[in-house]
């Protein structure tokens, strides 16, 4: 289900690395090498494929200059024949992959070709490892997180992206882009969507509470950095009750950290963005069709609660190609929420713009522009009381920061609940996103090996739902899983459920790769011991 914890097959390439590599591997492993290499010398219970790599590259390609970028082509050859693979696929795929350049196309064909032909002539037939074509995957598509993101939001009707690039979000602002230039032009042929790169994070959480004050569906896609230089403007996004849409797809941090690597280590900075007292709905997809759907139902609450949303994914899911079923069509209109239009505003007597008028928390917005002349408003970061009017009056302010908090528990009924997979075990795991792959794999290891039946809840939203209480509730024992040093995600469950924080137990993972379910499996079993 998830990455394997040990390497099959490994093609080193790399004189910097290939020695510590090779070191790292588990016995009976295959090594494809440059033969200048010699890392044969290094291990006996390894199975060794010295590939003179150079000497291919200069005799199937003609132009010395292209030889460093060709040689990767050759282990392609090579490889493919070793295992199996038929190569009229992978002809298919560079000519896929450099569609239109018909000079590089024959250039790395022929790489490919010379690989695989001194494979056959000087390689013994291995028979551990092969790659063998079949129909399970019929019907399936195979899409990034970024990709599949980027069309939730285009079919939720966003208006304006504010961005500024940053590794690994910048694929998703640019795969919306190429979208919204296919999908989303009007009769006349204009754009229905306006994305402006600022000059900075900070200005394009400007832009998004500019554009989502305004009445326009508006977001942006940062990572962990820029979400922290974005952090005061979200945080008078959450005070003054704007709509607006982030996608935090998460990274190894802190500081600009490893931008290649993935983590979940931005859990508390999006639950608790800015200064002072906030609460966000953060919503974390575990799948490509979760990508898409929760984009979409991103703006949705964002408008129903005025308020900032998190759409919280990271490199793994953002970046890498997943396997996933088509996307459901989705139904059902935009929920716009409370806002007042001409005739509500005509009749209106005493119309407060922050006043709780129906006991859920949320109070009823207007749009400039509205007819009549009351559409807009004004009101400041700092103090206001239900009037938006500036106040420094103690109890005014109680009163906001307690109608802030009962809208947050409104929240409650609305955000994606849980997936509960309830065996009868009073033993739990709790995790979320990329994780639930490398999860899902170790229950069965845990059933099957060591006769440990597990209860898994797969979190997908904050605030906590009355499923995760009961959860909670009905575990002696929870894991909490999650990739990250400092339990990030237990330290919320511990602040939510403090008379349960002896329950739950972390299960750790921070090395920026992929999670995988022998990792959970260690530790589970550690903690039995």
């Amino acid at each position: 289900m998830a990455r394997k914890a040990v390497v099959d097959l490994m093609i080193c390439m790399n004189p910097e690395s290939a020695k510590d590599d090779v070191l790292k591997l588990t016995a009976g492993a295959l090594v494809i090498y440059d033969e200048p290499l010699k890392l044969n010398t290094l291990r006996d219970d390894l199975i060794y494929y010295p590939v003179p790599f150079q000497k291919l590259v200069t005799a199937s390609c003609p132009e010395p200059k292209l030889h460093k970028l060709v040689k990767n082509m050759i282990y392609v050859g090579v490889a493919g024949q070793m295992l199996g693979l038929d190569m009229s696929e992978t002809k298919m795929a560079i000519t896929k992959q450099l569609k239109g350049k018909q000079k590089a196309i024959e250039i790395n064909q022929a790489a490919v070709d010379a690989g695989f032909a001194w494979a056959a002539e000087n390689m013994p037939e291995q028979t551990r490892l092969k790659v063998v074509a079949d129909n399970k995957t019929a019907g399936n598509i195979i899409i990034d997180g970024n990709a599949a993101c980027a069309l939730g939001a285009m079919f939720a009707g966003v208006q304006v992206v504010g961005w500024y690039p940053i590794t690994p979000s910048s694929s998703l602002v640019e795969s919306l882009i190429d979208y919204a230039d296919e999908y989303r032009r009007d009769e006349n042929g204009k754009l229905t969507v306006a994305h402006v790169q600022m000059e900075d994070e900070l200005a394009s959480a400007g832009l998004v509470f500019g554009a989502g004050w305004a009445g326009a569906r508006a977001m942006t896609a940062t990572s962990g950095p820029g979400i922290s230089l974005m952090s005061e403007f979200i945080g008078l996004g959450y005070f003054t009750e704007i709509p607006g849409v982030f996608f935090n797809v998460a990274r190894t941090g802190p500081s600009t950290g490893l931008p290649t690597r993935t983590m979940q280590g931005d859990i508390e900075l999006c639950a608790k963005c800015s200064h002072g007292d906030t609460q966000y709905i953060n919503l974390y997809p575990g799948n490509m069709s979760e990508c898409f759907e929760f984009a979409y139902e991103s703006f949705n609450l964002a408008e129903r609660f005025q308020t900032p949303v998190f759409v919280v994914t990271d490199l793994d899911l953002g970046m890498q190609n997943w396997m996933s079923k088509p996307f459901p069509y989705p139904e059902g209109n935009f929920d716009r929420g409370k806002v007042l239009g001409e005739k509500e505003l005509a009749e209106m007597k005493d119309w407060g713009r922050y006043k709780d008028v129906d006991g859920d928390g949320i109070p009823y917005r207007t749009l400039p522009g509205t007819p009549g002349g009351k559409g807009a408003y004004f009101t400041r970061g700092s103090g206001h009381n239900a009037y938006a009017q500036y106040t420094e009056k103690p109890k005014d302010y109680t009163d906001l920061m307690d109608r802030l908090r009962a809208k947050y528990e409104t929240a409650k009924g609305y955000v994606p609940k849980p997936i509960v997979d309830d065996t009868g075990s009073k033993r739990g795991v709790l995790a979320f996103g990329s994780s639930d792959p490398a999860v899902t794999e170790a229950r069965d290891v845990l059933a099957e090996s060591f006769q440990k039946k597990t209860d898994y809840l797969r979190l997908r939203a904050l605030p906590f739902t009355t499923e995760v209480d009961a959860f909670i509730k009905r575990s002696d024992v929870i894991y909490v899983v999650e990739q990250n040093r400092d339990a990030q995600m237990k330290a919320l469950l511990v602040e939510f459920y403090p008379e349960a924080a002896m329950k739950f137990k972390s299960v750790l993972h921070y090395d920026g790769m992929a999670l995988a379910a022998q990792t959970i499996v260690d530790q589970i079993i550690a903690f039995e011991k």
